[in-house]
């Protein structure tokens, strides 16, 4: 019996070892990777900072809370992403397509997204301090509660759009 109670022990503590990698756990897990994203287009809470996704198909993907700071997104197409949270700050952005995307809560200061669409997009309390915003279309894009300080706005195109002070732009 107490050999029995010893053996379970001993396979418990091995089983939670394996369990845990021996204590230590690699930093970056292959659905981390930019190659894995694209084929499976999901990856919470991931570290993509300054990489390249230039033409990427990501429709639909999900990527809530994850760090996509200095990446470039040129020509991809995000249309119906779900980015809640996600960290965009100095991305280039420029022809990327957002249409109904999901950016709550985004960090999007200092970003290109000149020429973008992002027709009925939700941007929520989303961060666009700073963000080039030419030529970009909020065609009725939710902004309640968005910053866009010190953002330029030149052609940007907010027809039924919900500014960020609830007002409904005609």
């Amino acid at each position: 019996m107490k050999n029995r109670l010893f053996l379970s022990y001993f396979l418990l503590i091995i089983l939670s070892f394996i369990s845990v990698g021996c204590g230590q756990q690699s930093s970056i897990s292959p659905s981390s990777s930019p190659e894995n994203v694209l084929e499976t287009k999901e990856c919470f809470e991931c570290d993509f900072t300054g990489k390249d996704f230039e033409g990427a198909n990501l429709a639909g993907a999900k990527l809530n809370g994850s760090n996509l700071s200095g990446v470039n997104l040129t020509g991809a197409n995000l249309s119906g992403a779900f980015l809640d949270g996600v960290d965009f700050s100095g991305a280039n952005l420029t022809n990327v397509n957002l249409t109904t995307a999901a950016l709550a809560n985004a960090n999007l200061t200092g970003a290109n997204l000149s020429n973008a669409d992002l027709t009925g997009a939700f941007l929520r309390n989303a961060n666009l301090t700073g963000a080039n915003l030419s030529n970009a279309n909020f065609k009725e894009t939710d902004l309640n509660a968005a910053t866009l300080d010190e953002s330029a706005l030149k052609n940007a195109k907010f027809q039924g759009a919900i500014m960020p002070d609830g007002s409904i732009n005609q």
